[in-house]
């Protein structure tokens, strides 16, 4: 028995239109630090990038590949992706009839998709909207319940709270959400390894949920004290330098004073596991005249502590 002709030829994909964002690998100068931002139905991006090129090929890294598409199904284009670069204060220069060449970043590029599908306008690079994860919200919302019920019986104490979080758990995206549960204004991220500084800064300062939040570590410089009271804060700093004593004078280090002085809403110790229980670290929370418990350091200067193993 003969098929009909549409059963037998496989059913054609829906069009759907995305943007995009490019930059020549090798640019001529006054090419240098512009993204090509363009739109196309194409499923495959190369492809119109390559066609786009026509006889001129060239390399060239694609940075960006994002549906142009809000949750209600409506659709915005690459001209309103430019616009709202343009309205962000990024430069767009024209050459010739070529007008889709911007002066930003890749992660600016992200971040003007981002405001288009959600109508939110962000600051810096807060381009990134994932949810948390089923294992992140239970983790958050345990931790939550303890501290508040803690604060409930005495709202002078100190609760602490261990995550034994697993490699690639998103601790510090947890972490974060966590402060923003509390409602907490000052976070200071204690750490014994101060290598994964760049993912403590990269998930806050790209995700949309920590929009006007403020960063800050030896790194990055600046000084607490220049910063927005009224937008939340995050110190991040490695354990060795901002607990330990000068050796001449067996004091706090001057440039650290702010840290003990500072009524911290939450401070978190992360990577605990690697030096918590050295004698370098445990002589770190002791005084001269009287040892003191770690905990009791912590209480000296925080509302709350969270510790990732």
């Amino acid at each position: 028995m003969s098929r009909e002709i549409d059963e037998l030829l496989p059913e054609r994909p829906e069009a759907r239109l995305r943007i995009y964002a490019w930059s020549p690998n090798d640019p001529p100068a006054e090419y240098v630090g512009l993204l090509k931002v363009g739109q196309t139905t194409k499923a495959d991006v190369n492809a119109r990038i390559r066609e786009s090129q026509g006889q001129m090929q060239q390399a060239y890294t694609l940075h960006v590949d994002e549906l142009a598409e809000r949750g209600d199904g409506s659709i915005f284009r690459d001209s309103d992706v430019r616009q709202r670069l343009v309205n962000k204060g990024f430069e767009n220069p024209i050459f010739g009839s070529a007008r889709e060449w911007m002066r930003c970043t890749p992660e600016d590029v992200r971040t003007a998709i981002t405001e288009l599908r959600t109508g939110v306008k962000l600051s810096g690079t807060h381009h990134e909207t994932f949810p948390m994860r089923r294992e992140q919200v239970s983790a958050v919302e345990k931790a939550q319940g303890y501290f508040e019920s803690i604060w409930a019986e005495d709202y002078h104490a100190v609760p602490r709270f261990l995550w034994n979080a697993k490699m690639r758990f998103g601790k510090t995206f947890a972490s974060y959400q966590l402060a923003k549960r509390l409602g907490a204004k000052r976070i200071l991220v204690v750490t014994f390894k101060p290598a994964v500084e760049d993912a403590w800064q990269t998930d806050l300062e790209s995700h949309a949920d920590f929009d006007g939040w403020q960063y800050l570590s030896s790194a990055t410089g600046g000084s607490p004290d220049d910063a927005y009271k009224t937008r939340p804060l995050v110190y991040f700093g490695s354990f060795q330098d901002l607990l330990g004593r000068d050796r001449k004078t067996g004091l706090i280090k001057a440039k650290n004073e702010w840290v003990h002085t500072t009524n911290w809403d939450l401070v978190i110790f992360d990577e605990y596991h690697f030096g918590a229980w050295r004698e370098s670290a445990k002589d770190l929370f002791e005084g001269e005249d009287e040892k003191v418990k770690q905990k009791e350091l912590a209480a000296e200067y925080n509302d709350g502590l969270v510790v990732l193993g």
